[in-house]
């Protein structure tokens, strides 16, 4: 690839995009809720957001200077990320806080790139935080779940015309905002039935000596917090 050829792919990556049509982006956010709330496409999809919630588990602990052992997806759509440092302290809580806020938080920050015309900058950046998320990757099911993801982002965002683009990065961040909400009342309803003994919720109490019913608030205020604000960003309101 040529300097001239890497200038412009920079361009476009750093550039603005022309937002889509309304009804599109209505489209979008529709089908997104399609696919949260119909079960059998839910328990299929919702492998994305266990990629993003272990994935913010993993960033967290990095930030917070734990060492990150790695991350494994399983089939059922659970997951598990195992980082070593102090197993108290503010880095710890941070870090089982990030799992239920991370997706919720990524379809924020993805509005707002939208709500800016960065629907290039948003599609390679989901694509280059998939393949080092890719490295920590422990199994062989949770290899094959962010290769196949990242290797949707990176087609469309190299392949697909702009029009495309823009359908596809807006149904994506309408998923993480409606896809961040269900996994809040599906950990609430487990809980009820005493199936859940080691959330994340209860791990935080443990933590902090605070009920897990706060922390489980915690997260449903950031889900439809997130919700109400990316929507509005989305909407053009």
């Amino acid at each position: 690839m040529d300097v001239d050829s890497v200038t412009e792919v920079w361009d476009r990556v750093v550039g603005t995009q022309p937002e889509p049509a309304l009804p599109i982006v209505v489209a979008a956010g529709l089908a997104a809720l399609a696919v949260v709330a119909v079960r059998g496409v839910w328990q299929v999809a919702r492998n994305a957001v266990t990629i993003a919630h272990e994935g913010g588990h993993g960033l967290v602990a990095l930030l917070t200077g734990r060492r990150l052992e790695g991350i494994r997806l399983h089939s059922d759509t659970s997951g598990l990320t195992v980082s070593r440092g102090r197993p108290s302290g503010i880095g710890m809580v941070l870090t089982a806080a990030a799992g239920y806020t991370a997706p919720s938080l990524l379809g924020l920050a993805g509005a707002w790139l939208l709500a800016d015309g960065h629907v290039t900058a948003l599609l390679w950046g989901a694509t280059a935080l998939l393949l080092a998320m890719l490295v920590m990757v422990r199994n062989a099911y949770g290899v094959l779940t962010v290769v196949v993801t990242g290797g949707t982002f990176f087609l469309v965002s190299w392949f697909a015309g702009t029009e495309v683009q823009s359908a596809f990065a807006y149904g994506v961040v309408w998923f993480l905002l409606l896809g961040g909400v269900r996994p809040v009342f599906e950990l609430q309803r487990k809980r009820r039935r005493g199936e859940a003994p080691d959330s994340d919720a209860d791990q935080l109490a443990r933590l902090t000596h605070a009920p897990a019913a706060l922390w489980l608030l915690l997260f449903h205020a950031v889900a439809l917090c997130s919700l109400t604000g990316g929507g509005q960003w989305l909407l053009g309101l």
